[in-house]
């Protein structure tokens, strides 16, 4: 039994090892052919794949190819063009090569043909110089022998002769640079003239203000005839009142609804003015109220003067003036010339001064206030004695203006004179202003008065034929016998009528005073 048992644990155990070696063999096999298989499909795979990046290739190849064509062709015409380019631009330079070749060449032969005439012009020249140095061989041994014959006439020596002759050069040499020194004076007096016209011309055109003439009549209008009496007062006592607070006269006459308020003095009149009307409007009139009434008008003149200065400062943009003489400046607004508003003249002298300097090149600040302050003076003439501009350059020089702007003002009528170019420019604007139409007035008998004086004058002097006013008396235009008065006297003659109507006359602006003579021949043929 047990070695039964033993031999059938032997056969189980030959058993299981054959069974092992069997199916060991099996797997063996069995992996064989699975690798065999998948060997062979990875290698159909590989085979695939490498068909397949064979083809890309390929296509990657043709492609570039193409690519690598169409850069050439490109590459090819870009280079075909700019080939094309450069032969027409090479043309170009050749044809304007050629052009500047043969303007070269023309010029060439012009400067040929210059060469030649100066060539010749020099050979002509020199025939000339050579001629000319033997005529001057000649004129030496005529002036040699007449020089001898000249000493033997005159008895005169060699030094002699040559101080007589240097004399008569000497005579020859001063007429002629006298005439030439009228002659670029006339040619600078009028090129100045056409430069003066032209910068005033400019300064009007530039200030076309309009200008109109005032009338200075203080009227006062009142309701009625029965207003008159109370006016008056009881034996006059309003009326004495009145004007004693007030400086000025009224006069009360037969002219219906009008009472006259008259007075040298502007500001009072202007007070005078104002405070009567206040008393006709107020009904209460007596010496009581009306020194009450003419207390406030003074103020508010006073206040109105200050305000009109201040004013006509800032439009003409003049700045540290002092309150006096604003002051000054707003009571020229109550002041006439002639019938025109004396502070709308000095207004407008401002700005035509300034014009006149900036055309210049000079300060037209320093311009505009001396046109500004010019005729301050006639603030205050008809109170001081002496003409208004020495009054107005005192007045300012208490005010520490400057030296320019006191010349200005005082020498602007030519009363003295003038120190810095800014006073004829002052002085032109002043006449400009004056003598435009329609800035002045005057009566008709006193215009015609004014000219028949004016003629009057003229005629007064010896040699004067005619004289005759026009330009509304502005030019006096006379004519002399040319028998009497020559030409080297006839600026003087001139400049003695200007004196004399300087002197005996009163007028605005300037007048201009025309000489002329006239020689006449006459021969008859028979």
């Amino acid at each position: 039994m047990g070695i039964l048992a033993l031999i059938d644990l032997q056969s189980i155990f030959i058993g299981l090892l054959l069974g092992i070696l069997a199916g060991t063999v099996i797997a063996y096999l069995v992996l064989q052919t699975v690798n065999k298989s998948r060997a062979k499909s990875l290698r159909e795979e590989i085979e695939t794949r490498v068909e397949t990046a064979k083809k890309q290739a390929e296509t990657i190849v043709k492609e570039a190819r193409l690519d690598a064509a169409s850069e050439v062709m490109k590459k090819r015409e870009a280079f075909s063009a700019e080939v094309n380019a450069k032969e027409n631009e090479l043309r170009k330079q050749e044809l304007a090569w050629s052009q500047k070749k043969d303007s070269l060449d023309r010029q060439m032969e012009k400067v040929k043909q210059q060469e030649r005439q100066f060539n010749s012009k020099e050979q002509e020249l020199d025939r000339q110089i050579n001629t000319h140095n033997n005529r001057n061989k000649e004129l030496a041994n005529v002036m040699v022998q007449q020089k001898n014959q000249l000493l033997k006439i005159t008895s005169l020596d060699m030094e002699q002769a040559r101080e007589m002759l240097l004399s008569r050069l000497e005579d020859e040499c001063e007429r002629e640079m006298s005439q030439v020194i009228q002659r670029k004076v006339s040619q600078t007096e009028e090129a100045a003239a056409e430069k003066a016209k032209e910068i005033i011309n400019l300064a009007i055109q530039r200030y076309a203000a309009e200008q109109t003439c005032e009338v200075s009549v203080s009227m006062v209008d009142i309701p009625g005839d029965d207003m008159k009496g109370r006016v008056i007062g009881r034996e006059g006592r309003n009326i004495r009142a009145f004007e004693k607070a007030t400086g000025v006269d009224v006069i009360v006459d037969d002219t219906p609804g009008v009472i006259v308020v008259s007075g040298f003095n502007p500001i009072r009149r202007e007070v005078a003015r104002l405070s009567m009307e206040r008393l006709i409007q107020d009904g209460r009139i007596h010496p009581s109220r009306i020194e009450e009434i003419v207390n406030q008008a003074k103020k508010d003149v006073h206040s109105r003067v200050i305000q009109i200065g201040k004013e006509a400062a800032e439009e003409v943009d003049v700045r540290g003036l002092n309150n006096k003489i604003i002051g000054m400046l707003g009571a020229l607004h109550y002041r006439t010339s002639y019938g025109q508003n004396v502070l709308r003249h000095s207004v407008e002298v401002a700005f035509l001064s300034q014009v006149m300097a900036d055309e210049l090149g000079l300060d037209g600040s320093i311009a505009k206030r001396a046109g500004l302050l010019h005729d301050i003076g006639k603030a205050m003439d008809r109170e001081i004695e002496g003409g208004h501009p020495a009054i107005g350059a005192n007045f300012l020089r208490r005010f520490k203006e400057s030296g320019i702007i006191l010349n200005a003002v005082e020498a602007h009528h030519g009363d003295i004179v003038a120190d810095n170019p800014y006073t004829p420019l002052v002085a032109a604007a002043d006449a400009i202003s004056a003598s435009r139409p329609g800035a002045r007035r005057e009566t008709l008998e006193r215009y015609i008065k004014r000219l028949e004086k004016l003629e009057g004058i003229a005629t007064g002097f010896e040699g004067v034929e005619n004289s005759y006013a026009i330009q509304a008396g502005r030019e006096i235009r006379v004519i002399v016998d040319a028998e009497k008065i020559d030409d080297a006297v006839l600026m003087k003659t001139a400049r003695d009528i200007a004196k004399k109507i300087e002197d005996e006359m009163t007028y605005p602006g300037e007048i201009k005073v025309t000489l002329l003579r006239e020689v006449r021949c006459v021969e008859y043929a028979r």
